[in-house]
C-alpha cells in the first residue's frame, strides 16, 4: 500500500484531520525561516492531540516526523526527545555519518535537478538512494530549487522517478502533488509513498477536505492495482 505523508502541519486539528483521513505520517517543520515552522510547544500540543487522548483519535495514528535542514545534531536530537518525534526528515546536505547520529529513523530528502533525465544523472540519483536505503534511511525525492531547503511545492519530471521505481528503488514522491494529480502520479510512478504539503492547503492553511480527497485518490489507485 502506498504510504502517505501530510507535511507542514501547524495545528492540532490539522493533524487529527490527517489521522482520521488515514495518513501514515504527519510532518512538523522545525527549519528556521520556513513559513510552516512550529515551536517545540506547538509540536507538543500536536503530538498530544494525536497520541494523548485514547478513544478520541483514530486507532491507527500516523507517525510524527520532524523536518530539519543542516541544523546541529544536538538540536535535532533534543527535538526528538522533547517532541516525541518518531522519525526525522533531513532536508539539507546532511551526510550519512550525520544520519547515523540521529536518535530516530531518518527520511533523507534528495533533490532532483530540473531537467535531470540523462543517464549519468539517473545513475547518481540511484546511487544516492541506494546508499541511504542501505543505511536504513527512507528517501524522499523532491525538485531542486536553488537556495531553498526542504519541500519546494514544485514538481519535477515524473519520468525520472518512474525509471528509478522500475529499477527497484523505493522512495516517497514529493513536489507539486495535489488531489487532482496524485492518482496519475501513483499510476505512472508507483512510488513507495507520496508526500504533500501546499497541495492540500487553501489560503496557506491545511484544508481537511483536500486532505481527505488526496488520500482517497491515493487509496483508490491502490485498490485498482490490487484488483
Amino acid at each position: 500500500m502506498t504510504a502517505i505523508k501530510i507535511c507542514g502541519i501547524q495545528r492540532a486539528e490539522e493533524a487529527v484531520a490527517a489521522a482520521v483521513a488515514g495518513a501514515d505520517f504527519v510532518g512538523l517543520v522545525f527549519v528556521p525561516q520556513r513559513r510552516r515552522r512550529v515551536t517545540e510547544e506547538q509540536a507538543a500540543r500536536i503530538v498530544k492531540a494525536l497520541k494523548g487522548n485514547p478513544g478520541e483519535t483514530p486507532q491507527k495514528t500516523p507517525q510524527v516526523v520532524g523536518l530539519f535542514a543542516d541544523q546541529p545534531i544536538d538540536e535535532v536530537n533534543r527535538h526528538i526527545i522533547s517532541c516525541h518525534l518518531e522519525r526525522v526528515q533531513l532536508c539539507g546536505s546532511e551526510s550519512l555519518d550525520y544520519c547515523r547520529r540521529v536518535l530516530a529513523p531518518v527520511i533523507k530528502m534528495i533533490h532532483v535537478p530540473e531537467g535531470g533525465a540523462q543517464d549519468d544523472d539517473l545513475d547518481r540519483l540511484a546511487e544516492r538512494i541506494q546508499k541511504n536505503r542501505d543505511a536504513g534511511n527512507l528517501v524522499t525525492l523532491d525538485r531542486q530549487v536553488n537556495g531553498l531547503q526542504g519541500g519546494t511545492g514544485k514538481s519535477f519530471d515524473w519520468s525520472i522517478a518512474t525509471r528509478l521505481a522500475q529499477a527497484g528503488h523505493e522512495f516517497l514522491l514529493a513536489g507539486g502533488l495535489t488531489p487532482e494529480n496524485v492518482a496519475e502520479a501513483v499510476r505512472s510512478v508507483a512510488p513507495w509513498g507520496v508526500d504533500v504539503s501546499s497541495g492540500v492547503e487553501t489560503g496557506g492553511v491545511k484544508d481537511p477536505t483536500k486532505i481527505r480527497v488526496f488520500i482517497q485518490q491515493v487509496r483508490g489507485q491502490v485498490r485498482q492495482a490490487e484488483s
